[in-house]
C-alpha cells in the first residue's frame, strides 16, 4: 500500500513539471517567469495600435511574461493624465503631447515612429499642381494643429508666406466637404480625412507635402512613455515589455497589412480603411532604431521637438531640458540586446 501511494506521488509531481514547462514561449516566460499583467493605453488608429497589437497576435509579449491589457483613449494629454493615476502601466502618445514629457509629466522608454499622417492636398483642377501653385490660392486648415505646421513648412519652401495665400480655418470633417466639393483649392489636414479626400477625388488630388518631406525640421513624432519613477520601480517588468514591443515591431515592417487586419478587428472598423493609414509613419526595426540612438539622431529629434515647442509657444526656454533626462535611452538598448 505504501509503495502504491508512493508510485501515485510521484506521478503526480512528475505530471505537475511537465505542465509547468510546457507554455510554448521562447522568451522569459519559457524559463518560468511569473506572468505580469501590464495595462496600455492606446488611441484607435493603426500608428498607436499596429506594434502592441502585433505582439499580442504573435505571442511576443507573451514570450516575455508580459501579459496586455489594451485601454482605449481619445488622445495623448489624457493618457498622460492616467498614467499619474496609476490606471494604466504603460501608454503610446503622438507629437503634440510630447510637450508634458519635456515638462516632467513622464518619462520616454521607447521611440515608436516618426508620423507621416499630415499632407498638404492641391486640386489639380484648380491649377494647384506643385508647392509654388499655392501662391493666391483658398486653403483649408485647422489651425493650432500640426497640419497647420507642415502648412507653414510648405509655404516657406515655396518661398512663401501665409499672406500670400487665404486661409480658412475649419475642423477636420468641414475641411473634407470644402475640398471635395471644390470650395477650397488645396487643403491641411491629417489622416484618415487625407485618404478619404484622394480615395473621391483621385488624380484630382495632388499630394504636395508630408511629415517624412520636413522630418529635419519637424520631426513628428510618437513615443511609448510612463509615469515618472516607473521605469526605476519596475526595471524588469518594463524590460521585459520593450522587448516584446520591439519583437512585434520587426514583424510589423514586413507585415504591414496582415497587422492592419488585426488593428481593424481591436477597434472594429473596416480593415480597408486601417490599410490605408499605413502609410502614416516612418516604421523602422530595432536595428534601424539602435543606429538612430547611436549616431545621435535619435536625440536630435527630440532636442529640435523642445525647439518647435519654444517656437510655437507652447513650451518656455526655461523649460527646455537634456533629452536623456526624460527619454530612457538605456531602456531601448537592453531591451534590443
Amino acid at each position: 500500500m505504501k509503495k502504491l501511494f508512493s508510485f501515485m506521488v510521484i506521478a503526480l509531481i512528475g505530471l505537475m513539471l511537465v505542465g509547468c514547462s510546457d507554455d510554448g514561449g521562447t522568451g522569459e516566460a519559457a524559463k518560468g517567469e511569473e506572468t505580469t499583467k501590464v495595462k496600455v493605453a492606446y488611441m484607435p488608429n493603426y500608428a498607436s495600435l499596429n506594434t502592441v497589437v502585433a505582439g499580442i497576435k504573435t505571442g511576443t509579449f507573451k514570450d516575455e511574461g508580459i501579459e496586455v491589457e489594451l485601454v482605449e483613449f481619445a488622445d495623448g494629454p489624457t493618457i498622460i493624465a492616467a498614467l499619474e493615476s496609476g490606471s494604466i502601466d504603460v501608454g503610446y502618445i503622438g507629437p503634440g503631447a510630447h510637450v508634458l514629457p519635456i515638462q516632467g509629466e513622464a518619462e520616454i522608454f521607447a521611440f515608436s515612429q516618426l508620423g507621416n499622417a499630415d499632407e498638404v492636398i492641391g486640386s489639380a483642377k484648380k491649377g494647384v499642381g506643385n508647392i509654388e501653385d499655392l501662391k493666391g490660392k483658398t486653403i483649408a486648415v485647422a489651425t493650432g494643429t500640426s497640419s497647420e505646421t507642415i502648412l507653414d513648412l510648405t509655404l516657406a519652401e515655396a518661398g512663401l508666406t501665409k499672406d500670400d495665400v487665404t486661409l480658412m480655418n475649419m475642423d477636420a470633417s468641414a475641411i473634407v466637404t470644402a475640398m471635395i466639393s471644390g470650395s477650397v483649392d488645396a487643403v491641411a489636414t491629417w489622416s484618415p480625412n487625407t485618404n478619404a479626400i484622394k480615395n473621391e477625388m483621385g488624380d484630382d488630388a495632388v499630394m504636395l507635402s508630408n511629415n517624412a518631406r520636413y522630418a529635419d525640421q519637424f520631426p513628428s513624432i510618437a513615443s511609448w512613455l510612463v509615469k515618472p519613477g516607473y521605469a526605476e520601480k519596475n526595471e524588469d517588468v518594463l524590460l521585459r515589455f520593450t522587448k516584446g514591443l520591439f519583437k512585434a515591431m520587426d514583424y510589423r515592417v514586413d507585415n504591414l497589412g496582415e497587422v492592419a487586419k488585426w488593428v481593424a478587428e481591436e477597434i472594429a472598423v473596416d480593415p480597408d480603411s486601417v490599410l490605408q493609414q499605413t502609410g502614416d509613419g516612418d516604421w523602422i526595426t530595432t536595428k534601424q532604431l539602435m543606429t538612430l540612438i547611436e549616431d545621435g539622431t535619435l536625440e536630435g529629434y527630440y532636442k529640435k521637438q523642445q525647439e518647435n515647442f519654444v517656437d510655437a509657444g507652447r513650451l518656455t526656454k526655461e523649460e527646455m531640458r537634456p533629452v536623456e533626462e526624460y527619454v530612457l535611452f538605456d531602456v531601448m538598448k537592453n531591451a534590443a540586446k
